[in-house]
């Protein structure tokens, strides 16, 4: 499996991201937010957390209009799959291949803590390496992660099962405590919390090596 992590000026995550491909087993390049293609023979793409651009004008505005996020974009219209992470959930739901938008933490504050998740479903390539129910430890660091959708679109998420991860202590105020969200094919997923910071036993927990583990086994046998 290869692996594009995309750097924006602002970026403090790819390196992580890097890492959790790297050590799941796959080949991971490095991609520059002024480059204008996807790498040929990559699988997958990861969107880190930071605050690329500086977050100026909205988080992940700027980065989802930058050259590398049109090809990104590009890439998952014709299927590929996309993980974006914190910064990278926002810059997904800017480019509309989420649904949704990331707003302001309910307490006005930036949250930085290991949080509960619960797995909604493990009906995806990102989350097929847990149990339904099962509840991980991953940690959150945001101050925009209040995951606002309307009435019909909350439903329609419920109603498909593309929920991916819920919190089990809500930290932000983000509706039906959505801390993940798929997209209708399946193949992005953007998430609040950091999985990448929890791949091995000496960073306080391995919960997050399930989800790199899970994709580089269904890409792998793709």
């Amino acid at each position: 499996m290869k692996a594009a992590v995309i750097t924006f000026p602002g970026s403090n995550c790819d390196r992580d991201l890097s890492v959790a491909f790297a050590q799941a087993g796959a080949e991971v390049v490095k991609v520059w937010h002024k480059e204008t293609e996807i790498p040929a023979g990559v699988d997958i793409i990861g969107v880190p957390g930071g605050f690329s651009y500086g977050d100026y004008l909205r988080c992940g505005a700027i980065a989802s209009r930058s050259p590398i996020g049109r090809a990104v974009a590009d890439f998952a219209g014709r299927g590929g799959y996309v993980l974006g992470i914190c910064n990278g959930f926002q810059v997904l739901t800017e480019m509309k291949l989420l649904p949704g938008a990331l707003m302001r933490n309910a307490g006005l504050k930036f949250v930085s803590k290991p949080l509960s998740l619960r797995v909604a479903t493990t009906d995806s390539a990102f989350t097929s390496g847990y149990e339904a129910g099962q509840e991980i430890v991953i940690p959150v660091a945001h101050h925009d992660g209040n995951y606002q959708i309307d009435a019909e679109g909350l439903a329609r998420l419920q109603g498909e099962d593309r929920v991916a991860f819920r919190y089990v202590e809500n930290p932000n105020g983000s509706v039906d405590d959505i801390a993940g969200v798929l997209s209708e094919n399946r193949r992005v997923l953007g998430m609040m919390p950091h999985p990448e910071r929890v791949i091995e036993d000496a960073q306080g927990g391995a919960d997050g090596a399930a989800l790199f583990r899970a994709l580089t086994s269904v890409l792998e046998s793709a």
